[in-house]
């Protein structure tokens, strides 16, 4: 089960319409074609260390990740795009067995859409009571970047 939609293609007939909310590009853009990657490869994608990655899978918050006939780990687009969304819930501070919790239910399968739904919305909540914080400590730091402006020319 894919986690992450991806768009349809488009064609010159049919440009894609300008995502203002889209995330910056990859810093290490993933080959063309490839959908085979080493665990060396996905930290230099996503800047996570292979302890991370490997946590990650043990506690259950990857789902099984393919293994080469060596044994090492074989990442596909699938558990990169995961991994984004991942690092996406990181900074909304989710605590980990939320994010255990919700790649369960996404494993659960379709059924699981209001739960999953629920426990977004209750990040959402916390993500925007945050941004009211953050916003109200901004206006403290102007206020008093522009009294020691006005001091300092004085």
């Amino acid at each position: 089960m894919t986690v992450m939609q991806t768009p349809p293609a488009t064609t010159e007939e049919t440009p894609a319409p300008a995502d203002v909310c889209a995330a910056p590009p990859r810093r290490h853009p993933r080959p063309e074609g490839q959908d085979r990657y080493t665990i060396s490869e996905v930290v230099a994608f996503t800047g996570l260390t292979a302890h991370t990655l490997r946590w990650y899978e043990r506690i259950g918050l990857m789902s099984h990740i393919d293994r080469s006939h060596t044994g090492q780990r074989r990442y596909c687009n699938r558990d990169l795009d995961w991994l984004d969304f991942v690092g996406k819930l990181r900074l909304t501070g989710m605590p980990v067995a939320d994010m255990v919790r919700y790649a369960e239910l996404v494993r659960e399968g379709e059924g699981t859409y209001a739960a999953r739904r629920a426990l977004l919305e209750s990040t959402r909540r916390d993500v925007l009571t945050r941004i009211a914080e953050l916003n109200d400590t901004l206006q403290v730091l102007d206020r008093k970047i522009s009294f020691y402006t006005g001091a300092g020319s004085a």
